[in-house]
């Protein structure tokens, strides 16, 4: 019987990873491919130090039970015999066990696709899926203040981190917020979905909190490799409005749509979409349509990196309270210049953002005599938040 943790490998696991040096480093620090290990096992790079991410050793065993340069190597789950399990005990490895009963593999070394957080969908409905399962082991009661199983979320999000840094590193990032409640067929949706198809035309990388409504219109919009892509799937998208009528079924027309696009292959061509969803609103499920996902199990940390990631710029359609939060956060980062950086903030509908809610006034008042006053804008239509950042 396979391993159930096995088992949430995709079929077509996507990977953004950056080409391993010319000139290898003497230190390695995170190993998370197997075809990362296999070329410094060749090259005999010191391998002290080291973190081996979630990788499946037993094919390395000859020349690992070689190499006595091991002292401080990290074993982060994984799988391995027990003779190299000992060979690294007696020199000095250090060893991570693995956690076959969790939902997640802590210890993965890349994002998330919809294909794996959705995997059993339509065979067994939604409570099947890893993503559903995740958040069921985050709400259970008699799991919730067990230690261990708090340090596996600790290192799951740690592990998600890393890789979503190493998804964005060198990228041109925009950051798309609004309302979960924005209906699929809405006017609202299309012209979000033109904001992200937009703004990956014009090379940027679109991220979202990776939810439903704004979020997944403009990851939608990213996701449209072709402008003939856009009519089809807004249409099929809109015979299920929204996910309160069964997350299973408004997951399901999504996949669908993905499917029929591109088959069971990855989308062709360079990173476009990318959701940050979190497990903290279970409620509220994953789009399907970020190239990658990066889902964490704290909303705080989820939080504070799809904003850090934002470096090209925030532009924020309207919503409530928690686009709200998303808002000052942001602002917060801009008025101290955290990391250096006054990255564009850009609200979209004026009546929304100064009467129906009067963000917008605030936002100047603290910026008066700051650098962040030149970052700010608020504008009538998706059309000039574009215009504003791609000029």
């Amino acid at each position: 019987m396979p391993d159930p943790v096995e088992r949430q490998r995709p079929q077509h696991e996507v990977r953004y990873d950056r080409p391993l040096p010319a000139r290898m480093p003497s230190l390695i620090h995170e190993i998370t491919l197997a075809e990362t290990l296999d070329t410094l096992l060749t090259a005999g790079a010191d391998l002290r130090g080291a973190r081996l991410k979630g990788l499946d050793l037993r094919p390395f065993e000859g020349p690992l039970l070689e190499r006595e340069d091991l002292t401080g190597l990290i074993v982060l789950g994984g799988r391995l015999t027990t003779k190299l399990e000992r060979h690294l005990h007696r020199h000095g490895a250090i060893i991570f066990p693995a956690a076959p009963k969790a939902p997640v593999r802590p210890y993965r070394g890349s994002l998330y696709t919809a294909a794996e957080l959705y995997e059993g969908l339509t065979e067994h409905g939604y409570a099947s899926t890893v993503d559903a399962r995740a958040y069921e082991w985050l709400q259970d009661a008699t799991v919730r203040h067990d230690t261990y199983v708090t340090v596996l979320r600790a290192i799951h999000d740690d592990a998600m981190s890393d890789a979503l840094v190493d998804v964005v590193s060198e990228r041109r990032v925009v950051g798309i917020m609004g309302g979960h409640a924005l209906a699929r067929g809405s006017a609202g949706f299309t012209e979000a979905a033109r904001l992200g198809f937009t703004l990956a035309e014009a090379g940027y990388v679109v991220a979202t909190g990776g939810g439903p409504g704004a979020m997944e219109a403009a990851n939608l919009g990213a996701w449209c490799r072709d402008i003939e892509q856009f009519g089809p799937a807004l249409d099929r998208l809109a015979t299920v409005p929204h996910f309160d009528e069964g997350v299973g079924a408004w997951a399901q027309v999504a996949l669908d749509v993905v499917t029929d696009t591109h088959g069971s292959a990855p989308p062709p061509g360079p990173l476009r979409s990318l959701g940050i969803p979190t497990w903290h609103y279970g409620h509220e499920p994953p789009n399907v349509f970020g190239d990658l996902i990066a889902k964490f199990f704290s909303n705080a940390l989820r939080e504070d990196l799809l904003l850090h990631h934002s470096t090209s710029g925030l532009v924020v359609l309207p919503g409530a309270a928690g686009t709200v939060q998303e808002i000052f956060q942001m602002a917060t980062r801009l008025y101290y210049e955290v990391d250096g950086r006054v990255p564009p903030l850009v609200l979209v509908d004026r009546a929304h953002w100064t009467e129906h809610l009067p963000v917008f006034p605030l936002l100047e008042a603290l910026a008066r005599g700051r650098k962040m006053d030149g970052a700010l804008h608020l504008v009538g239509s998706v059309e000039e938040a574009a215009a504003l950042l791609i000029r």
